[in-house]
């Protein structure tokens, strides 16, 4: 290690399914490496983690210096609140940038109350309501388009948090171990975890026991084309733990891509299953699926009633799976095999309404 650190004197902190993070503890200090879980050659983000009014010696120059707790923090993504909201420290989000898929009642409290702003949206942040909340942090996407460049011109850390971007379940709810490294809360977060990884293993091992797999699809038509995620994706691996066969099982990708209506058509018409999640205003049943696109009707899962479905608009969908992947996993397990789970009530994936 440069500056004089010592690889030797460090205790790697253990992360079992995250791949985006790695902790080295000193002592005096601890050196987060983030990168992008996906593409290990990819830019690498260096912290240094340091207790409040402590400066150590030996923390190596392309480390940005964070100290811990961290009071005051802006968030970009509903991903990155769920880790408050998880942590009971909603109190320590002073900033977010959108408000249209919020539920949690202590952050809207916090919004009336004046506690935490809004800082507008993604590529129009308002400089000058950041500076004036004074946050110690900005947790930040950087490989989403937002207008980050800005930001980094107002001199404050800018911590990147890539937690989105884990193809495992577990992995992603591992995030809250980074998160609560920050905050000081980290027995409260690996308890928390701890009690994540153990449901969701007893989960999978009791889907691993259904006799049959069906098949699922997943995703709608927009401006003319179809998103999917490959086969190795974080949905193909939740589907695969909740015992069925996602639709492009055999595409190796891990991320997301468009392609058009006949290539889903020729690949998904026939699968079991169909999982839908949108926004739509009102009660979204099979007819309103069939005005949207007529060609919908055609599918075996819209024929035999088999749409797996969840609305942004009741469900905090975003602001709470990251961390519940087991709460998840339970309800496509209700929906594959209902059998297996005959008294579960599912909490945010049903088979929706005729």
């Amino acid at each position: 290690m440069p500056d004089g650190t010592d690889s030797l004197c460090a205790h790697t902190v253990p992360i079992r399914y995250a791949k985006g993070f790695s902790v080295r503890d000193y002592g005096a200090y601890r050196l987060v490496d983030v990168s992008d879980p996906l593409d290990t050659a990819s830019v690498t983000y260096h912290y240094a983690l340091v207790p409040r009014g402590k400066r150590p010696m030996g923390i190596p120059a392309e480390y940005t210096l964070i100290e811990t707790p961290v009071r005051r923090v802006v968030c970009m993504t509903a991903l990155q609140m769920s880790n408050f909201i998880k942590l009971d420290a909603t109190d320590r989000i002073v900033g977010i940038s959108s408000t249209r898929f919020l539920y949690n009642a202590a952050i809207k409290q916090q919004l009336d109350q004046k506690r935490t702003s809004r800082i507008g949206i993604e590529g129009n942040f308002d400089n000058e309501v950041i500076l004036a909340i004074n946050p110690d942090v900005i947790f930040v996407s950087p490989f989403k388009k937002g207008g980050y460049e800005a930001i980094k011109n107002l001199g404050l850390p800018l911590v990147t948090f890539l937690g989105y971007k884990e193809s495992s379940p577990l992995g992603q709810a591992e995030w809250i171990k980074f998160t609560a490294m920050l905050l000081g809360l980290e027995e409260q977060a690996n308890a928390r975890f701890n009690a994540i990884e153990e449901r969701y293993n007893e989960l999978k091992s009791l889907a691993a026991k259904a006799s049959l797999r069906p098949t699922v699809l997943s995703g709608e038509l927009h401006g003319g084309n179809w998103y999917v995620v490959g086969g190795k994706s974080y949905l193909a691996h939740l589907f695969e733990d909740a015992g069925a066969q996602y639709f492009m099982q055999n595409d190796n990708e891990s991320g997301g891509f468009y392609v058009d209506f006949e290539t889903v058509y020729s690949q998904g018409a026939n699968t079991d299953f169909w999982r839908v999640v949108n926004s739509f205003d009102g009660t979204f049943t099979y007819d309103a699926m069939r005005q949207t696109d007529s060609r919908y009707a055609d599918f075996k899962a819209f024929k035999e009633k088999k749409v797996i479905y969840c609305n942004l608009r009741s469900k905090p969908f975003y602001e709470n799976t990251p961390v519940e992947p087991e709460v998840v996993l339970a309800d496509l397990i209700k929906a594959f095999h209902p059998d297996l789970l005959p008294d579960y009530a599912p909490v945010y994936y049903e088979l929706m309404q005729l």
